[in-house]
């Protein structure tokens, strides 16, 4: 049986590497590296959610860190991967936010998830108590990645990586949602995922690029 206190630093080492990953979306330019990236970070939360599910006895959560696998690091990847050799976009030139000032901003958005949990985290109970700031950073990293890019591909993966930390919210400080609650949000992120490849493809026909800027040509 595993020790609390070890399990506790388990669960912190996994959402610590969640959040390093995040750093490093945030400092690549091509838009296979981050879809790499992201897969790895799914990777490390299914292994946060197999272990809190191993440390709490709560069985369903098995089923989540499965469906992750499956969803996040096999499924979604490669579906990216086909919009990107689709639209034969290999590279993000231009950002809204240059890499070293997106690092910056994301360091400074972890300091403020600590900052905004710690009057939080005595209230309850939490398997771990940086987890949950660590889960709010990666939501607003995630957000930020959203702003900072132009690539419709990129914008893409900050809303899965802000549907990760949600999730990472979700599993370490309520030790997950009921099972049929995890089955519905896998199935929208998968849906949505597919149309976003559908819209980022009609954006490549109509504007010849996948710049979400050039959106603001349009006209009634």
């Amino acid at each position: 049986m595993v020790r609390p206190d070890i399990g506790s630093q388990m669960v912190d080492l996994c959402a610590a590497l969640l959040l390093v990953t995040c750093f490093a979306i945030v400092a690549q330019r091509r838009l296979s590296a981050c879809v790499d990236v992201f897969a790895l970070q799914s990777a490390f939360l299914a292994a946060t959610a197999a272990l809190v599910a191993f440390l709490t006895g709560i069985h369903h959560i098995y089923v989540a860190a499965a469906l992750t696998v499956a969803i996040k690091v096999i499924v979604i990847p490669r579906i990216l991967k086909k919009v990107i050799e689709r639209l034969n976009v290999t590279r993000e030139l231009v950002m809204n936010v240059n890499i070293p000032a997106g690092l910056l901003i994301c360091g400074a958005l972890v300091i403020l998830a600590f900052f905004i949990t710690q009057p939080i985290i005595p209230l309850g109970f939490l398997l771990t108590r940086d987890s949950l700031s660590i889960a709010l950073a990666i939501v607003m990293i995630g957000f930020f990645t959203m702003i900072a890019r132009k690539k419709a591909v990129t914008q893409v993966i900050g809303f899965l990586v802000m549907e990760n930390g949600l999730f990472l919210a979700a599993t370490v400080a309520a030790y997950g949602m009921p099972l049929i609650v995890e089955l519905g949000i896998f199935f929208d992120v998968l849906v949505a995922v597919l149309i976003i490849g559908i819209y980022t493809h009609r954006i490549q026909d109509a504007f010849d690029s996948v710049d979400t800027s050039k959106l603001t040509v349009l006209k009634d």
